[in-house]
């Protein structure tokens, strides 16, 4: 099959904060090979640095529309803008409440953030895939570079352990979304998405072949997303891997998932909504139950959120769930910009919750069990509360942006004719509370081991402020961020 592309096709505009961000790439490894600890900036500045460019280059280009490029295999639209966006701010954070930690354990601070950025990179490509294999190249980038974050600290056991289970179950996950990949392509003759859905549409494509692709790519993403019953890699590599690893593995790529999942199933696949809906369907189902119940249990606070992340991801599938409402009915915008919000707000508060455990942590001391937290509104009121109100937004309590991400799913799930659904998840969130109240309570109400003041370096504490601010605020005024996962959706969808 030949492919020839005019100068007009490549259009390399479309391409401009991935192009800015590799170059940046560059400069960084360069500069940190020829200077090395005698650099002319300090690891986390340079890396900071190396994400102006590309988020100026998103800014400017989200006032110029929908661009392609390489034809239709590179799509740079108001969906993929946003999730950049979002991307962008969560790896810069990242960079700033990892400094001290990294510095106290024995982390390089510069292989940390180039594998940040090259993350990063990672899920970018994958946000504006428009074509099967980009989509995959975007999430291979992505995960062989948590796979080495995860094992930075060679002399750990626990996490050298973590990124093996990581990268060999990552590895079936990734055969399973390839594998579906490859029917998809036999059943339609296609590797391009807008290529794709025509031919399902035309009726010009096998549908029993598909539907055997469309159960594959569902359970390579729901690995990616750590839905049950592919969650067995969750709750090990986020109590194994040391934390800084732990929240670049708990955060922006849920965006980049989250951008898969979209382009597969809600572009690529749409017309099959029916069959992959009562997957997610069952995949929702099981994460509510299972992530919830299990994370009850749990006494170290890394492992409880681990838990707490299927619960949130089964949140997120309820979103998407909403999407489809029997025959005769279009596909849902309103469904999937809240699952989009969801996972935003989502993100937003795992920023918060895991760079807490990170300013906590000294040297030889990793903050991670919930009983480490005692006491904590005595040493430092202010952190507490910022702690409190991320645990109130996880757990779906108003006015915070987690009530907000949820009564917008719930909404949609409704509005599909799932009202059974709906209730189940209610009282799944109810028995989710009491593990993030336990959290407020040891903090407010348990005696500390020590009384003296927490230090905490001051970058990192305006950024938590300004963290629990953000959730606190869009909780409070959420329609403007809704409106942009709606028009995202729409823009993605070309309905105008």
């Amino acid at each position: 099959m030949a492919v020839s592309l005019t100068l007009h096709d490549l259009n390399l505009a479309a391409l401009a904060p991935e192009i800015l961000l590799m170059l940046g790439i560059c400069v960084f490894l360069v500069i940190e090979a020829v200077t090395g600890r005698t650099r002319p900036m300090p690891a986390d500045r340079l890396a900071l640095a190396t994400l102006v460019l590309p988020l100026g280059a998103v800014l400017w280009q989200y006032g110029h529309g929908q661009q392609y490029a390489f034809g239709t295999m590179y799509i740079a639209d108001e969906l993929a803008y946003l999730l950049k966006l979002c991307g962008i701010i969560c790896t810069a954070s990242i960079i700033v409440y990892s400094r001290r930690y990294a510095a106290e354990h024995s982390i390089r601070q510069s292989d940390l953030y180039v594998l940040a950025l090259f993350s990063l990179l990672g899920q970018m490509v994958m946000i504006s895939g428009g074509n099967l294999l980009v989509l995959y190249l975007g999430l291979e980038l992505m995960s062989l570079s948590l796979y080495a974050a995860i094992g930075l600290r060679r002399d750990w056991m626990k996490g050298s352990e973590a990124a093996m289970k990581y990268f060999v179950l990552g590895a079936l996950a990734s055969g399973f979304l390839l594998y579906g990949m490859s029917m998809v392509y036999g059943a339609t003759g296609s590797l391009g998405i807008a290529d794709i859905v025509n031919r399902v549409y035309s009726g010009m494509a096998s549908q029993q072949v598909l539907a055997f692709g469309v159960v594959f790519l569902v359970a390579g993403l729901a690995f990616k997303l750590g839905a049950v019953p592919f969650h067995m890699w969750v709750p090990d590599v986020y109590q194994g891997a040391p934390t800084a690893a732990t929240l670049l593995v708990a955060a922006g790529p849920k965006l980049g998932a989250f951008a898969l999942l979209f382009r597969l199933l809600g572009e690529a696949t749409i017309e099959l909504a029916p069959i992959w809906q009562q997957m997610l369907v069952i995949l929702a189902v099981l994460s509510l139950a299972i992530g919830n119940i299990v994370a009850v249990a749990q006494s170290n606070l890394k492992r409880m959120l681990a838990y707490s992340t299927i619960s949130q991801v089964g949140f997120v599938l309820l979103g998407v769930v909403g999407v489809y409402a029997g025959e005769g009915f279009p596909p849902s915008d309103q469904a999937f910009g809240a699952g989009m919000f969801y996972m935003i707000s989502y993100v937003l508060t795992t920023l918060g919750t895991f760079g807490m455990i990170q300013l906590i942590a000294r040297e030889g001391f990793e903050a991670e069990e919930i009983s480490d937290f005692a006491g904590l509104a005595r040493r430092s009121p202010v952190l507490a509360f910022i702690m409190a109100v991320m645990m109130f937004s996880l757990a779906g309590i108003p006015p915070l942006i987690g009530f907000y991400a949820k009564l917008a799913v719930l909404k949609s799930v409704v509005a599909a004719g799932y009202t059974w659904l709906a209730v189940y998840a209610v009282m799944m969130s109810l028995i989710g509370a009491f593990y993030y109240i336990r959290v407020v309570k040891v903090m407010f109400f348990d005696k500390p081991a020590d009384e003296a003041p927490l230090p905490v370096d001051g970058q990192a504490r305006a950024l938590m402020m300004a963290n629990g601010a953000a959730v606190l605020l869009l909780g409070i005024m959420p329609g403007s961020l809704m409106a942009l996962c709606i028009a995202a959706v729409r823009s993605a969808w070309n309905l105008g």
